[in-house]
C-alpha cells in the first residue's frame, strides 16, 4: 500500500535551514508529480512546493527563493531544503503525489525568533 514517511523537521531559529525528506512506498515515484504541502496552526494545509516527474518545479509566493524541491526516483524519495526560515515556516509538513489520498504523519517545523 502507498507509504510517505517525511522526517527532518525540528526547532530551528529564524534564518536557518532545515532538509526534509520523504521517503515513499507503494508506488511508482518516477511517474508521479510530488508535492510539499504546510499545514500552519489554524489555517488549511496548502501546497509550498512542487516538482513533476521531469523535474519541473514551482513554489508557493511565500517561499520563492528559500525553498527548493527535489527527487531522487532511484531512491524513492522527495526532499525539501528550507533555508532563511521565517517565523510564518511553522507548521506540519507533509508531501504527496498530485491527487493522493494518502497522507503521512508529517513532520514538525518550528521556527523561533
Amino acid at each position: 500500500q502507498v507509504q510517505l514517511v517525511e522526517s527532518g523537521g525540528g526547532m530551528v531559529q529564524a534564518g536557518g535551514s532545515l532538509r526534509l525528506s520523504c521517503v515513499t512506498s507503494g508506488f511508482i515515484l518516477s511517474i508521479y508529480n510530488m508535492g510539499w504541502y504546510r499545514q500552519a496552526p489554524g489555517k488549511q494545509r496548502e501546497l509550498v512546493a512542487h516538482v513533476t516527474s521531469y523535474d519541473a518545479t514551482k513554489y508557493a509566493d511565500s517561499v520563492k527563493g528559500r525553498f527548493t524541491i527535489s527527487r531522487d526516483d532511484a531512491q524513492n524519495t522527495v526532499y525539501l531544503q528550507m533555508s532563511r526560515l521565517k517565523l510564518e515556516d511553522t507548521g506540519v509538513y507533509y508531501c504527496n503525489r498530485d491527487g493522493g489520498e494518502t497522507w503521512g504523519q508529517g513532520t514538525q517545523v518550528t521556527v523561533s525568533s
